[in-house]
């Protein structure tokens, strides 16, 4: 299935999603007022999605003055792996992370934190480039960041039909279902918009481990940075929104037992291996 096929499927989802919690909120009208916002969304998403994420995270654009080390790498892996240069950008975080965002490669961006730069040597920072320079590559870069922008107005959304419903927001006679339906929609809603995410990344994530492993020629540099990755999580998870976990290289929600239920990630234990497995 392609990249564009899976981010026409998922727009359609989160579309009706939107469509649906606004009916929860405001009956018909509620319904058509959500879908003009998910039309409006779904442009805002494709031009400016990577713009909206990477202010999310305070993410400053960083020169190769600045951070010589961290833009060799990346000429050395965009030249190998035949893409352009992403821009590049410093998150102000000491929990070590990475993801990448853009439209298709032409347009992308890279993001480290400043903690990541702390931790890695160049073998394993080399990994974590790899892997998402392969994002990159594989074009998969627009789908989650899409992802990570809808499920966002979802939530958003989802919290909104439950506030009304509580404060009763709806009359029964409005065209529509009851307070319950839309508490369930609330409830419900979120989830569903985890598990579409979650459906798209995993197999993402595990495709993005080969092909990064593959073109940084080591996947040993990649394992050991996961490995050192998921020890830093594990002691402070990053303060990140939930609606945005799938685009970072490790879930940045480590630790939280219920956002677990949901991860966008693979467990690190079988991309290790996986890694540890390959011969190049």
């Amino acid at each position: 299935m392609s990249n564009m096929f899976k981010t026409a499927i998922l727009l359609a989802v989160l579309t009706a999603m939107l469509i649906l919690i606004g009916g929860a909120i405001g009956g018909r009208q509620g319904m058509m007022v959500a879908f003009v916002l998910a039309m409006a969304m779904n442009f805002f998403s494709y031009w400016f999605s990577d713009k909206i994420v990477l202010s999310m995270y305070g993410a400053q654009p960083i020169d190769e003055a600045q951070a010589p080390r961290l833009y060799a790498i990346l000429r050395r892996l965009t030249t190998r792996a035949q893409i352009p240069m992403p821009r590049v950008y410093l998150i102000p975080t000491d929990t070590p992370n990475a993801f990448a965002t853009g439209r298709n490669p032409e347009h992308a961006a890279v993001a480290v934190t400043e903690g990541i730069m702390r931790i890695l040597d160049e073998d394993e920072l080399e990994g974590v480039l790899a892997h998402e320079l392969s994002h990159v590559k594989n074009r998969d870069v627009l789908i989650s960041t899409i992802a990570a922008t809808l499920a966002g107005a979802i939530t958003y959304l989802a919290h909104m039909a439950q506030w009304a419903a509580m404060f009763g927001g709806r009359r029964d006679d409005d065209e529509g279902g009851s307070p319950f339906g839309a508490i369930l929609m609330a409830v419900l809603a979120p989830i569903a918009a985890m598990l579409v995410q979650m459906a798209v990344s995993r197999s993402r994530e595990y495709q993005a481990d080969a092909t990064g492993a593959r073109v940084a020629g080591k996947p040993w540099g990649l394992a050991k940075a996961l490995e050192k990755l998921q020890m830093a999580q594990q002691v402070a998870p990053m303060e990140a929104n939930p609606a945005t976990a799938h685009l970072f290289i490790v879930n940045p929600l480590s630790g939280r037992a219920f956002m677990n239920l949901f991860s966008t990630h693979p467990p690190i234990e079988d991309r290790i291996a996986r890694l540890r497995a390959m011969r190049i």
